[in-house]
């Protein structure tokens, strides 16, 4: 198995348990206030695995130029992301939604994945990406 295989089961669940929170919290809080809580709260989980590193001297946070500009744009990707998620469900958009949406953010990457990372387009990566797309144009309806 993959070295990386069990942090990608613990991003699933925990991206899955966002999702839901989102649409608990949807209609008790404006997407904009929301949005500002949910990233807040995670830059506060971040630095305290930061101080974490930092107090048992296994800190090894190295960052270039082009490192921190495109870590920019991966928050504004998540903040804008996180406001459109709470307009959906203010809007009743339901929580079965969203993992046709999140195949289609699965799409776009495992594009950009083949295209620009010059990953090895695999018939089952090409079949994932035509079920991905063809799954969020089934959420029209």
């Amino acid at each position: 198995m993959a070295a990386w295989f069990w942090y990608a089961v613990v991003a699933a669940i925990l991206y899955g348990a966002h999702q839901i929170f989102t649409k608990l919290a949807a209609n008790r809080i404006g997407e904009g206030l929301g949005g500002f809580v949910v990233e807040a709260t995670a830059a506060l989980s971040i630095l305290v695995y930061l101080a974490f590193l930092w107090l048992a001297s296994r800190w090894n946070q190295q960052s270039s130029a082009q490192g921190i500009f495109y870590s920019v744009l991966t928050g504004v990707c998540v903040g804008a992301g996180t406001i459109a998620f709470f307009l959906l469900f203010q809007r009743g958009g339901p929580l079965s939604a969203v993992p046709g949406i999140l195949a289609g953010g699965a799409a776009i990457m495992a594009i950009a994945g083949i295209l620009f990372f010059h990953e090895s387009p695999s018939w089952q990566r090409l079949i994932g990406v035509v079920l991905a797309i063809a799954g969020l144009f089934l959420l029209r309806k």
